[in-house]
């Protein structure tokens, strides 16, 4: 049963962490004022990850849902 909440909460905690990374690395401003954002793809990616991981998460819950009232029916 766990299993499949584990396909949820794994690319959220990736989202979670590219977040993160891109913290720790974070920006640099040259000379003239232009600012360079080290990995700035990190920040996307954390957002497909993430709401990857909830939609997978509605995903399995209404299917859950479905087997629940199909058994009852039985």
């Amino acid at each position: 049963m766990m299993k499949k909440y584990l396909f949820a909460t794994i690319p959220m905690m990736i989202g979670v962490l590219c977040l993160f990374i891109k913290g720790i690395i974070g920006d640099e401003v040259l000379a003239n004022g232009v600012i360079v954002e080290k990995n700035f793809f990190l920040i996307p990616l954390s957002y497909l990850f993430f709401f990857s991981g909830i939609l997978t998460l509605i995903f399995f819950s209404m299917l859950k849902k479905q087997n629940n009232a199909k058994n009852r029916l039985l």
